[in-house]
């Protein structure tokens, strides 16, 4: 290769890299619209209200983390865009730049950040089971039973995992969403349904007959959620998480949980979760 052409290639390439460069908060900055991302089936977390609109405590923190970010960017508004997603697509969204940031409840993997990054953690959660009341809560009780759990999540994985150590054999049926597997714990189609320790709560607070059904004292896990963006933006990232950390030390997160969730009270992991995760100035 001549160098006159070298030069022309090496002047095209570096040329190029401002453009492949842009990130998040330039699109922000022009656009004046944050994408958010969010499940319309994981009360009290994310999920779609009567009036379908988007509701729950990580939807909350996703709006505060907006007001935030406007505030750091110089612009008056951004403007909040809500797409919905299952966990199925939830992930490819992120990836495909669909949405800026999923405010689900996305528990953080290493399988997972293989595909997106994610924030400090927002929230600590576990998988366990809810059964009617009066059931025996012992793992070794659902043998030969069938039991529900939401397809394609994490809980599932930790379920499978679960009976294979205890060596307890039993039929697990998928479900599409949570209310259907509550539903089918009603009917008795199922004794047992598994699901984010959280969501239970909330299927439980949103049933006819609440007083009906249990949740189990057995975590089956415990698991960081965060919000999941992009790869490779690291500019993006650290608006995110010092966003979250200011909202975590002014103690705007905890007073958005307790309003989502009347009446809990937080266990140990939730209680060091809010003293650990500001990160400081």
């Amino acid at each position: 290769m001549r160098r006159s052409d070298l030069i022309t290639l090496l002047a095209l390439t570096f040329a190029a890299g401002p453009v492949a460069a842009e990130g998040a908060l330039d699109r922000l900055r022009e656009t004046g619209e944050l994408r958010l991302g969010y499940r319309i089936d994981a009360l009290p977390l994310s999920f779609a209200d009567e009036s379908g609109l988007p509701a729950g405590y990580t939807v909350e923190v996703c709006e505060a983390v907006g007001e935030k970010l406007a505030a750091a960017l110089g612009i008056a508004e951004l403007a909040p865009v809500f797409v919905p997603v299952t966990p199925e697509d939830q992930f490819d969204a992120v990836a495909s730049g669909k949405i800026d940031l999923l405010c689900g409840a996305a528990t953080v993997t290493l399988a997972r950040r293989e595909t997106v990054d994610f924030s400090i953690p927002t929230y600590v959660d576990g998988a366990a089971v809810l059964m009617a009341k009066g059931a025996a809560p012992d793992m070794a009780a659902l043998a030969g039973k069938r039991i529900g759990v939401r397809g394609d999540t994490t809980t599932e994985d930790a379920l499978r995992t679960t009976l294979a150590e205890r060596g307890i054999e039993a039929e697990v049926v998928r479900f599409d969403d949570h209310q259907a597997g509550r539903d089918a714990l009603s009917s008795g189609d199922i004794v047992a349904y598994f699901g984010d320790q959280t969501i239970l709560i909330g299927l439980i607070m949103t049933s006819d007959a609440p007083d009906s059904f249990m949740t189990s004292d057995e975590m089956l896990t415990v698991e960081k959620q965060a919000l999941a963006l992009a790869r490779g933006d690291d500019d993006f990232r650290l608006a995110i998480d010092r966003a979250l950390s200011e909202l975590y030390v002014s103690g705007q997160m905890q007073a958005m949980l307790l309003a989502a969730l009347p009446g809990i009270e937080p266990g140990l992991a939730l209680r060091a979760l809010f003293l650990i995760a500001p990160d400081l100035p």
